[in-house]
């Protein structure tokens, strides 16, 4: 067993940016006020920008598809690009946001870790409404962008005289940005459908966080993550699937302050924005308690990603390491350190 004040994660030296990239007097102020008062702010703007992010890009990729169908504009879209899409958002917001945040960017995750007790119950509401605030963003902006080419797409189908027949579904404009039930789907499959995608996208996620994953390194694991979405959406997004309560919610709210409350989405708005944070919880009970292992070794690439954290941690405190290798940082004590790791993992 290791001795208390020797944590083998404490025995690494070292490089920080600051180290060999010299900042000006006025963003060191703004680094060490940000840390130590405003680290929460910039930790729910992380969040924002990753939901963004995941939002922006699929979106975008479904309002391409939208008009390949309903304009006749061949060629513009697909479920593989739609998929492809939000897999590639997925990437992106963690690769960008996740240092800063901890890269939740779902309100089951948060809320998983909250259980946990890995975040805090304050913590987690802020991160919450940051992503759904980020979602809402990333809609209207879509929205604003497409503006016109929906419109082509609105009048063609009120020609035809489907608008009122597909506005509320996945194939008309609304159904670009919030989801709704496929015309014919039974609430309890669809609630099926959800639960069990949800429930695989979540054991995905815990195998990447667990440390003794060698198959996951931390460098793979946004890869990993990403693509099981990409695998659901390809897969079960004709049935009826959100897999995110932020993105369902805030483009939710979006639909409804553009087209108002028809676009409410009856009953399935229930399923699509909470089964998801059931199915997670049991999909991290499952992991925990059926494939997790402490007596597992803990893999190279998360020894060094977990002491870049306790590095980060220290550093951004202002505390300087003693000379000799495994010292007890003076600013940090065991406690400090064990919670570092937890949010780190």
């Amino acid at each position: 067993m290791v001795a208390a004040g020797a944590h083998p994660l404490r025995q690494r030296e070292f490089v920080h940016l600051a180290d060999i990239k010299p900042r000006s007097n006025a963003f060191i102020a703004w680094e060490r006020r940000r840390h130590r008062q405003a680290h929460w702010l910039v930790e729910c703007i992380a969040e924002f920008m990753g939901v963004f992010f995941y939002v922006y890009a699929g979106v975008g990729s479904t309002a391409s598809f939208l008009l390949s169908s309903v304009a006749q504009m061949n060629g513009l879209g697909s479920v593989f690009q739609i998929g492809t899409a939000y897999a590639f958002g997925i990437l992106f917001a963690i690769v960008v946001c996740a240092p800063t945040s901890g890269g939740h960017f779902n309100p089951a995750v948060t809320i998983a870790f909250t259980l946990l007790k890995r975040v805090t119950p304050r913590k987690a509401l802020r991160y919450i409404v940051a992503q759904i605030l980020g979602a809402y963003v990333a809609c209207l902006l879509v929205y604003v962008q497409w503006h016109d080419l929906l419109m082509e797409a609105t009048e063609l189908l009120e020609a035809a005289g489907k608008l009122d027949a597909v506005m509320f579904t996945p194939n008309g404009p609304a159904g670009v940005f919030a989801l709704y039930a496929p015309p014919g789907e039974s609430l309890g499959r669809i609630f099926l459908n959800e639960f069990v995608s949800d429930f695989f996208i979540g054991l995905v996620i815990w195998a990447c966080l667990d440390p003794t994953n060698f198959s996951a390194p931390p460098a793979a694991g946004p890869w990993i993550i990403s693509f099981s979405y990409a695998v659901i959406v390809w897969g079960y997004s004709p049935v009826g699937v959100a897999t995110n309560a932020a993105r369902d919610v805030g483009c939710r709210l979006m639909a409804l302050t553009i087209w108002g409350t028809a676009a409410g989405g009856g009953s399935y708005a229930a399923i699509a924005a909470l089964t998801n944070i059931p199915a997670t919880l049991l999909a991290v009970a499952f992991y925990e308690f059926i494939l997790a292992d402490s007596s597992r070794v803990v893999t190279p690439g998360h020894v060094d990603f977990l002491a870049g954290h306790i590095a980060h941690e220290e550093h951004s405190q202002g505390v300087i390491r003693e000379g000799s290798v495994g010292t007890v940082s003076p600013g940090l004590d065991e406690k400090a350190h064990e919670q570092t790791i937890e949010r780190a993992v």
